[in-house]
């Protein structure tokens, strides 16, 4: 399924909300594009999340098996940002 995910493809949670834009895959994880990385502590650096979250994709969507608000509990962090 991992290999059916591109860049510019949308993620989503289970609820539907907007999580971020694919960026590419980096082994298990989506990278997710900095321009659209989130809110407060997250926005301005790329996030990244497990490949184990992703439900199915639809279309030119990623469909987490999370709501997301706990998906965005679950991003790391890119290395090296400040925090």
């Amino acid at each position: 399924m991992n290999s059916n995910i591109r860049e510019h493809m949308e993620v989503i949670g289970a609820d539907g909300v907007h999580i971020g834009t694919v960026d590419r895959m980096e082994g298990d994880r989506i990278k997710l594009t900095k321009a659209d990385s989130g809110m407060g502590s997250h926005k301005g650096h790329h996030h990244y999340i497990p490949a184990s979250l992703v439900a199915g994709v639809e279309g030119d969507r990623v469909r987490l098996s999370a709501n997301a608000d706990v998906a965005v509990d679950e991003f790391e962090e890119e290395e090296g940002d400040p925090t």
